[in-house]
C-alpha cells in the first residue's frame, strides 16, 4: 500500500541555499524533452498534506500565485496527479473550464496541461506540471507521454538518494526561458537597434514580467513618456492610462498562449492608440501605432452626445464569479450584484425579480429610497405589459437609454415613478429556462454600446446560474427547518421532582439541519428522557431521528425496561434498512428514590454535577452505535441523583471542535458546569452554549438536556 511520505527524515522545503539546482535541471530537461512552454516542480511539505512549489520556469510566479501552495485534496491537475498517482492531461481551455473551472476563472487562455506525480512505488515526494501554448494537439503523444514518466521517476530517486544521504533538496531561483540569439556581433547590435529607431510606428520588447527591456523614439512619443522613465517598468504601472487589469489581461493571454493577441486603449484625451503583442520564450515585443478608425468613430459617438460606457473590467468578473460560487441564498447573490456589479457600471439601482405561480415576485433590490416603488410589482401577473414581465417570459433582454424609449413601447410607465432615467431589463436564463431578471436603473440617460450589452448579458448567464441554486437552497432550507421544528419537541413535560431545560442549535455549514434529538417523557407515572444523534446533515437524517424519537416514546409508553427500549430501536432502525447509524443515551427517572437507570449506545458521557459542586463524567456501560448489530445488548447502570443534583446530556457538536482535543473540551464543559451550577437552570443552559453560539461557523449541531432532582415526586 503506497502513502504519501511525511516523515521527520523526508525531503523539506526550506530557504534556498547554495547547492546543486536538482529541480531545476530536471525541470528544464522536461521542458526541453518536449517542448513545454513553462512548468513548476512541487514538494510536499514535512507533515502537512500541501505541495509547494519549489521552482517554476518559463513564466512569472504570479501567474501561479493562487496555486503556489495547495493541498493533496484541492481541485487542481497537481493535487489530482498525486491522488491518482498517474499522469493528468488537460487539452485546451474548454476542457480546464469544465474539469478545474478555478483555474479557468484565473487563466482563461488557450493551453494545454500535464501534471504528474514525482513518486518512487511508495513514497510521494511531489509533482510536476508543465504548460504548452494552445497550438498543441488535443492528445498528449506516447513519446511525450514515456519522457515525462521517466522524467518524474528519475527525479524521485534522485529525491530518495538525497534524502538517504541527508542532503535537504530546497527551493531553487526560478528559472527564466533562454534568450532567443541576437544579431551576431556589436555592429549588428547596433544597427538593428538604429533600425528599429527610424521605424514611424512605436517597438517595445517586454521581458516575462511585463518590464520594458527596450524601447524605440516613436513610442515614447505615442506614450507621452521619455525612454528613460519606461525602460525597467511595467507598461501598465509606468503609462497611468494603461493602468487597467483589462490590458495587463492581453499580456498574460498573450504569454500563456503564445498566441499574437491586441488592444486598443485611450490616451487621454482623445487619441486611440493600438497595441499588438507578439510573444516568445523569453518575453515580448509590442508594436504601437494610432487607432485612427476608432477614434473617428469616439468622435462621431461624441458628436451625438454619448459618453465611452463603463464596462465592467476583467477584475470584476472575476470578482463576481469567484463571490457567486460562494452565495448561499437569494438574498447573498442579490447583495454580491448590487456590490460587485451595478457600482461598476455606474447603475444607481438594482431589482432582482423571480417568477412564482404565474406571477412577478421581487426576490431583492437596492438604490430605491421608497421601497414601495419597487414592491408594487410584486405579485403581478407574468402576462402584464411591463418590461420585467416580458424579459423573464421570453427570455430577450430589454435596453432603454431614455425615458421617451421606455414609454413608447410601455406607457403605462408614465411620468417614471421609480425616479430613473434609462433601465436594463436582463433576463436570467439557467438550464435552458428563465429563473429571473435583473433591472439596472440609470438615474439619467445611458447608452448601452454593443459591448456593454454584450458584457450585461456574459454577466446575465452567471447570475442566474447562482440565483437557481440560490432559489433551490431556500426552498430546502425552508423545509427542512420546518421538518426540524415538528420533529424536535416544541416544550418540556412537567415532571414532578424534576426540573429540565433544553437547548438545540443547527450546523451553520450544508442544509443546517442534522439528525441532533432529546425528548423527556411521562407515561404511566415514569419519567424518561433521551439524546440522541443520527449520522448526517440532511433531511435523510432528520426523518430517521424523528422515527427513532418515536419509536423510543412508543417503547416508553409500551413499558419497556431502559435496556428493552434501546434494543428495541436497535433492530426497528436495522429493519428500516437505513445506511445511517445514531448514537443515543437513555435514562430512566426515579426522583422519588434519587435514582437514574441509564443505557448507552456509542453516545458521549453525560456529565453528573453533585450538590457540592463537583462534576464527574460518568463512565457507563454500554453498547454498540445503534443500527449495526442486530444482536447487541444494552446494559444498565444506575446512578444516584440526590437532590440538587444536574445531570448535562449532550450530543458531540458540544464537545468537538477543528484542533481541540476532546479531553480538553470535555474538561472545560465540567468546569463551565461546576462554576454555574446553582444558577436557574435557563441560565444555566445559556451559559453552557453561549460560547458555541457566538461562533460564525459550527460544523455540527448541537443539543443540550439538562436534569436537576428537585427533591421527591411529592415535594
Amino acid at each position: 500500500m503506497s502513502d504519501v511520505h511525511a516523515s521527520g527524515g523526508r525531503t523539506t522545503v526550506e530557504t534556498a541555499r547554495v547547492g546543486h539546482p536538482l529541480l531545476s535541471l530536471a525541470l528544464a530537461a522536461m521542458m526541453d524533452d518536449v517542448e513545454a512552454h513553462s512548468g513548476a516542480v512541487y514538494l510536499l511539505t514535512p507533515d502537512e498534506p500541501v505541495l509547494e512549489m519549489a521552482v517554476m520556469a518559463g513564466l512569472p510566479r504570479s501567474f501561479a500565485a493562487p496555486w503556489e501552495r495547495v493541498g493533496l485534496s484541492a481541485p487542481v491537475p497537481v493535487s489530482e496527479a498525486v491522488r491518482a498517482r498517474r499522469l493528468v492531461w488537460v487539452s485546451g481551455e474548454e476542457q480546464m473550464a469544465r474539469r478545474y473551472p478555478r483555474i479557468a476563472m484565473v487563466l482563461p487562455y488557450p493551453f494545454a496541461l500535464a501534471a504528474l506525480p514525482v513518486a518512487t512505488r511508495d513514497t510521494v515526494y511531489g509533482a510536476v506540471y508543465l504548460t504548452w501554448p494552445g497550438s498543441h494537439p488535443p492528445e498528449l503523444s506516447d513519446r511525450e507521454r514515456d519522457h515525462l514518466t521517466a522524467a518524474c521517476d528519475r527525479l524521485a530517486k534522485r529525491l530518495r538518494r538525497a534524502e538517504e544521504e541527508g542532503r535537504p533538496v530546497l527551493p531553487e531561483p526560478d528559472l527564466s526561458a533562454p534568450s532567443a540569439t541576437m544579431v551576431a556581433g556589436t555592429l549588428g547590435t547596433v544597427e538593428a537597434a538604429r533600425m528599429v529607431a527610424r521605424l514611424p510606428y512605436g517597438m517595445c520588447a517586454l521581458d516575462l514580467h511585463g518590464r520594458i527591456t527596450f524601447a524605440n523614439a516613436a513610442t515614447a512619443e505615442l506614450l507621452g513618456i521619455p525612454v528613460s522613465g519606461l525602460l525597467g517598468t511595467q507598461l501598465w504601472a509606468s503609462v497611468p492610462w494603461l493602468n487597467d487589469p483589462a490590458y495587463e489581461d492581453r499580456y498574460r493571454a498573450a504569454l500563456m498562449s503564445q498566441h499574437v493577441t491586441s488592444f486598443v486603449a485611450l490616451r487621454p484625451p482623445s487619441d486611440w492608440l493600438s497595441f499588438r503583442l507578439y510573444p516568445g520564450s523569453n518575453g515580448l515585443s509590442v508594436r504601437i501605432s494610432r487607432a485612427r478608425a476608432v477614434a473617428e468613430a469616439e468622435h462621431a459617438a461624441r458628436l451625438e452626445g454619448e459618453g465611452p460606457g463603463r464596462l465592467v473590467t476583467i477584475n470584476h468578473v472575476l470578482a463576481l464569479a469567484s463571490a457567486l460560487t460562494e452565495a448561499v441564498g437569494v438574498q447573498d447573490v442579490v447583495e454580491l450584484v448590487a456590490d460587485e456589479i451595478a457600482p461598476a457600471i455606474g447603475s444607481q439601482a438594482l431589482v432582482m425579480f423571480g417568477s412564482r405561480a404565474g406571477r412577478l415576485h421581487v426576490l431583492g433590490h437596492r438604490g430605491y429610497t421608497d421601497p414601495h416603488l419597487v414592491e408594487r410589482f410584486d405579485g403581478m401577473p407574468l402576462t402584464a405589459p411591463m418590461p420585467g414581465a416580458h424579459a423573464l417570459t421570453t427570455g430577450v433582454p430589454a435596453f432603454f437609454e431614455s425615458r421617451q424609449q421606455l414609454e413608447h413601447l410601455y406607457p403605462m410607465r408614465q411620468d417614471s415613478p421609480d425616479g430613473m432615467g434609462a433601465w436594463a431589463y436582463l433576463p436570467l436564463i439557467a438550464s435552458g429556462r428563465p429563473v429571473g431578471t435583473w433591472v439596472l436603473g440609470y438615474a439619467d440617460p445611458h447608452p448601452f454600446p454593443a459591448d456593454e450589452r454584450a458584457v450585461l448579458t456574459s454577466l446575465s448567464g452567471l447570475i442566474a446560474q447562482a440565483l437557481e441554486r440560490a432559489l433551490l437552497y431556500d426552498a430546502k432550507h425552508q423545509l427542512a427547518h420546518g421538518l426540524q421544528q415538528a420533529l424536535l419537541p416544541h416544550s418540556l413535560p412537567s415532571i414532578p421532582g424534576i426540573e429540565a431545560a433544553s437547548r438545540y442549535l443547527p450546523a451553520t455549514r450544508g442544509m443546517e439541519i442534522g439528525g441532533d434529538f432529546f425528548d423527556l417523557v411521562l407515561s404511566h407515572g415514569r419519567a424518561s428522557a433521551v439524546i440522541g444523534d443520527v449520522q448526517g446533515h440532511n433531511v435523510t437524517a432528520a426523518g430517521l431521528m424523528g422515527q427513532i424519537r418515536t419509536a423510543v416514546r412508543a417503547y416508553t409508553t409500551v413499558g419497556q425496561a431502559p435496556e428493552e427500549v434501546m434494543s428495541s430501536t436497535n433492530r426497528l432502525l436495522i429493519d428500516l434498512g437505513s445506511e445511517l447509524f445514531a448514537s443515543c443515551l437513555y435514562l430512566r427517572l426515579d426522583p422519588e428514590h434519587g435514582t437514574a437507570v441509564m443505557a448507552r449506545a456509542g453516545h458521549p458521557p453525560p456529565l453528573l454535577r453533585r450538590p457540592d459542586g463537583k462534576v464527574r463524567v460518568l463512565d457507563l456501560a454500554g453498547g454498540p452505535l445503534l443500527g449495526i448489530d442486530a444482536g447487541a445488548t444494552y446494559p444498565t447502570t444506575e446512578v444516584a441523583l440526590t437532590e440538587g443534583s444536574v445531570l448535562a446530556l449532550y450530543t458531540d457538536g458540544l464537545i468537538e471542535s477543528p484542533g481541540v482535543d476532546i479531553e480538553d473540551a470535555l474538561a472545560d464543559l465540567g468546569e463551565r458546569l461546576s462554576a454555574a451550577g446553582e444558577r436557574p437552570l435557563d441560565a444555566l443552559a445559556d451559559s453552557l452554549v453561549r460560547e458555541i453560539e457566538a461562533a460564525e461557523e459550527r460544523a455540527d449541531d448541537v443539543a443540550l438536556l439538562l436534569l436537576r432532582a428537585t427533591g421527591s415526586a411529592g415535594g
